[in-house]
């Protein structure tokens, strides 16, 4: 298992006094680092570097940002305790609320407010959601998800997995984790084999930031890999952490190298406590803009934000559309045939 750490002994091993007003964050959203992820902090400036940023309190978190815990709606969209269900053919499995790391960004701060945790789903809880399922056989996909499934045990997600693909619609399994970035040496042999052998799991884990692709995080997704499971990334847009072009192009560049398909760059979700971290969608636009001459469509994820009250993901893009054809490449309008058609 790996050792964690609260805000206080992370500010202590660094030599760094938590200010009052972040221990009054912390009484509220606690802390929680994995003892990988906070070795990655350097060292001579802590504070400015970018995964202290995303782990560590900050007096904003409890700032009148005008949204609610449960922005995206999450709760009227579940029919049973566990299952949210807000696509036609896909549906999300709450499995857990614990994780490796506690994100200041996540948008389910609800579930560890007071360092509460949603606990580990129960036998009831995934039999229901499995009732569901086989009772709505538009259903294509399940996406895994928590906290962190990869929390459970072994033989605890190979359970769920085995449930899953009992319902005759499920053709896709997603499992969302950060693991291999907060904690890489959680993905064992045994784990690979049961995520191998059930033959329709994709992975979608979440890099942030060049400094979390280590060696160790290599590993972790190379594994899963080299035993035939896609591994997708989902990034999030953070300001005063990645939203540059240059950092996004490093960090797409770099796991487009260990064949992670950069797969969705999300704008912060309108949830409360994580707005200070928002850029504004303009600017996830002007970045995207930045890169489309500098990166291959394998390197260069949607764009995309998850709308209030359920409304569902949008991607976006910049408008290369003119009146008087399409902006080029190298900032040429160039007229298409097919403009009129």
């Amino acid at each position: 298992m790996s050792k964690y750490y609260t805000a206080s002994q992370a500010a202590e091993m660094f030599n760094i006094e938590l200010p009052d007003e972040c221990r009054e964050v912390d009484k509220i959203y606690p802390a929680l680092i994995s003892e990988y992820y906070l070795n990655l902090i350097e060292r001579e400036d802590p504070q400015t570097d970018p995964i202290w940023q995303q782990v560590m309190p900050h007096s904003a978190e409890l700032a009148d940002d005008g949204m609610i815990e449960d922005g995206l709606g999450e709760v009227a969209q579940s029919p049973t305790s566990r299952l949210i269900h807000r696509y036609a053919d896909r549906a999300v499995l709450l499995t857990t609320g614990r994780c490796a790391t506690r994100c200041r960004f996540c948008f389910r701060k609800r579930a560890w407010r007071h360092g509460g945790e949603l606990g580990d789903i129960s036998d009831s809880e995934l039999d229901d959601a499995i009732d569901y399922l086989k009772a709505n056989n538009q259903l294509r996909e399940v996406l895994i998800s928590g906290g962190d499934p990869l929390m459970l045990s072994n033989r605890r997600l190979q359970t769920i997995i085995d449930k899953i693909n009992t319902v005759q619609s499920i053709e896709v399994i997603r499992i969302a984790s950060r693991i291999p970035v907060t904690w890489p040496q959680r993905i064992n042999r045994e784990l690979i084999d049961i995520l191998s052998a059930a033959g329709n799991i994709w992975f979608l884990t979440h890099f942030n930031h060049p400094q979390e692709i280590t060696e160790q995080s290599t590993a972790a997704c190379q594994a899963l890999i080299n035993a035939g499971i896609p591994v997708l990334n989902q990034s999030v847009l953070l300001k005063g952490i990645n939203n540059s072009a240059g950092i996004l192009e490093e960090l797409f560049r770099k796991l487009v190298k260990i064949k992670v398909k950069p797969h969705y760059l999300f704008h912060i979700d309108p949830v409360h406590g994580v707005w200070h971290f928002a850029t504004g969608i303009k600017r996830g636009l002007e970045i995207m803009r930045e890169l489309r001459p500098r990166l291959s469509s394998l390197a260069t994820p949607i764009f995309a934000i998850d709308l209030p009250d359920g409304g569902g993901k949008v991607n976006l893009q910049p408008n290369y559309r003119t009146t008087n054809g399409f902006t080029a490449i190298d900032g040429r309008i160039i007229e298409h045939p097919g403009k009129n058609m």
